[in-house]
């Protein structure tokens, strides 16, 4: 996963999400998608769809489609749709190497200052608490 991550930053030159999906030719869509999902990957007609919930914040909305990225990264020929049970505890496997896949690409190339702390430094990065603990 490290690998895919080094060699999507070092091939569009930025650990933007957006930038990068944009640059594989993933549309990216909003939409109210209820309660409990932030986002979903779907592939159709040989087109790849991120879809993120129109309600979220900016930060979230960043991690919701670096998730995303992650599914079409990891899992291709897969459609994985990210439910949120608001505790983050007993995420299939799939899910946990997509949010795995969001925090490493959002902290590449984004050095933690000596003496910062380890919170300080995800924030900083745009990583919100809830997935601190997938740092590693």
């Amino acid at each position: 996963m490290d690998s895919t991550v080094h060699k999507l930053v070092q091939k569009f030159k930025t650990n933007n999400p957006f930038e990068i999906a944009n640059r594989l030719n993933i549309l990216i869509r909003y939409a109210e998608l209820g309660e409990g999902t932030r986002g979903l990957y779907y592939r159709k007609l040989r087109r790849r769809f991120i879809v993120i919930d129109n309600g979220l914040n900016e930060q979230w909305q960043t991690v919701v489609c670096a998730h995303e990225l992650g599914h079409d990264r990891l899992h291709p020929g897969l459609s994985q749709f990210w439910v949120d049970d608001h505790t983050f505890f007993n995420v299939g496997k799939f899910e946990r190497q997509a949010n795995t896949f969001a925090v490493k690409l959002l902290t590449h190339s984004i050095t933690q200052e000596q003496e910062e702390p380890l919170e300080h430094y995800l924030l900083r990065c745009g990583i919100p608490k809830e997935l601190h603990k997938i740092y590693k």
